[in-house]
């Protein structure tokens, strides 16, 4: 064979490729505009999301409505055009706070009232509460200085700051909720009778952001009542304090945890054409505190995902894969959701190809991030230039999120959806996290990047 005409064969095959490989990602840059003109023209995403906090609100684990919610879920889904609809029991913690919290101290012969709520899974004071002096500590290691000499008796303050030096926020978070999460059995191991955490956030209002408390018996047998303050109320306890070391702070909260409660994970599932025993997700979580509607906590994560069946039913979308939006039942204080999750799909032998959780708000999509298991990374990277006119392009390394960790551990690709987090932890685990907060293009431009990721993963992955 002469060179030319080797060279002439070569280049043949190659503008054979290019132009096959142009033609496909000419029909992909397509369908995504299809999704994207879907989502940001018919979505109910919004409309959803306003039935869902207005017409349930807060729906806190083994509370009436989360009950409510998951009845809600199952109609949602079914409406979306889901093929089946699973409830997946799991026991879950039925822990209630009663009545509002009650935090005050005197000064200068005047009563101050402490913006507060009780920390989640948190005893309860009682109707008789508690009165103690105060001792304002910025870290562990300055707690176990100080020892049981300077702290039994009294109420431990974490005044703990968010660092602004962090450009996302959630760095910052995960620096401070340790102080939330274990502080008070830390405390309880020096003889505290009760501690005060400063608010997880970094905006100075005075809203008081709740979360999660766990009990550790290994550090302290003894288990004590746990409060956020607000930010501003933090910031007045300590001038007070700083003028006053024998100030007295009486606590009042009237929480405790009831027997566990049988509850359900909703699932949707749009059957696969090619590969119906394979699974590619998208969850959130359905349960939220209830202080507050849930609204972008998780709310949006919850009708984002649903959407994703919708959008593949409506525009006529035939998966190879089956495609499952699954809404997680105890994400804030338990896990319990996913856990069963990841346990029944062990015992059923799915095989799951990637999975997705929004649990990030649905503020502005900025991309993905995504687990380097199995070369999706890579791949999904491949596919950035397709989400760059939609603004969503930015692909990092590592993904997950808490209701899919069993699954991130047992070797399943994992994502986690990005959207702007500026904003989260304003209003995160309060009272303010309400419908209002929502911009309806905001959450539709997010939920069309994981419907377009989606659809991506079940093409090409």
């Amino acid at each position: 064979m002469s060179k030319i005409l080797f060279g002439k064969q070569i280049l043949f095959a190659f503008l054979f490729t290019s132009f096959f490989s142009n033609r496909a990602q000419n029909a992909d840059s397509l369908q995504l505009r299809k999704l994207y003109d879907y989502y940001l023209s018919q979505s109910r995403c919004y409309s959803n999301l306003e039935y869902l906090c207005k017409k349930i609100g807060g729906r806190i684990s083994g509370s009436h409505e989360a009950e409510q919610a998951v009845k809600w879920a199952k109609q949602a889904m079914y409406a979306a055009g889901a093929d089946t609809v699973i409830l997946q029991p799991c026991m879950v913690p039925h822990w209630v706070r009663g009545k509002k919290e009650v935090c005050n101290y005197s000064i200068q012969g005047k009563l101050k009232s402490v913006s507060c709520v009780a920390l989640g899974s948190s005893v309860g004071t009682g109707a008789k509460g508690l009165k103690a002096k105060v001792v304002e500590v910025k870290s562990f290691e300055e707690l176990e200085r100080l020892g049981e000499k300077e702290v039994k008796g009294k109420i431990v303050f974490y005044n703990v700051f968010f660092e602004q030096k962090h450009v996302r926020t959630g760095q910052a978070y995960g620096e401070a909720v340790k102080y939330r999460g274990r502080g008070a059995s830390i405390a309880a191991k020096y003889g505290a009778i009760a501690v005060l955490v400063r608010s997880m956030t970094s905006v100075a209002d005075d809203e008081p952001h709740t979360g999660n408390m766990n009990y550790d018996t290994s550090i302290s047998k003894t288990k004590i009542p746990a409060l956020a303050i607000g930010f501003t109320s933090a910031d007045n306890l300590l001038k007070d304090l700083n003028q006053n070391k024998n100030l007295e702070v009486y606590l009042e909260t009237h929480c405790e945890t009831l027997p566990d409660v049988l509850s359900y994970n909703v699932i949707g599932q749009i059957n696969g054409t090619e590969k119906p025993n394979e699974f590619i997700i998208t969850g959130g979580h359905l349960d939220s505190w209830d202080n507050g509607e849930g609204a972008h906590d998780d709310g949006a994560g919850i009708v984002q995902s649903i959407e994703v069946l919708a959008a593949f039913k409506s525009l006529g979308i035939l998966p190879k894969h089956s495609i499952r939006a699954v809404a997680f039942m105890n994400e804030e204080n338990g896990l319990a959701g996913g856990k069963v999750y990841a346990k029944d799909a062990k015992l059923k032998g799915e095989k799951h190809l990637a999975a997705l959780e929004t649990d990030a708000g649905g503020y502005t999509p900025r991309g993905f991030g995504v687990d380097t298991t199995n070369g999706l990374y890579t791949k999904v990277l491949s596919w950035k230039h397709l989400f760059t006119p939609y603004y969503v392009d930015r692909i990092s390394e590592g993904g997950g999120g808490a209701d899919i960790s069993e699954l991130d551990k047992a070797g399943v690709p994992c994502i986690g959806f990005e959207p702007d987090t500026q904003r989260y932890f304003d209003i995160h685990h309060t009272a303010a996290d309400t419908f209002d907060k929502i911009n309806k293009r905001e959450l539709e431009m997010g939920a069309g990047g994981i419907g377009a990721l989606l659809y991506l993963i079940d093409m090409y992955y």
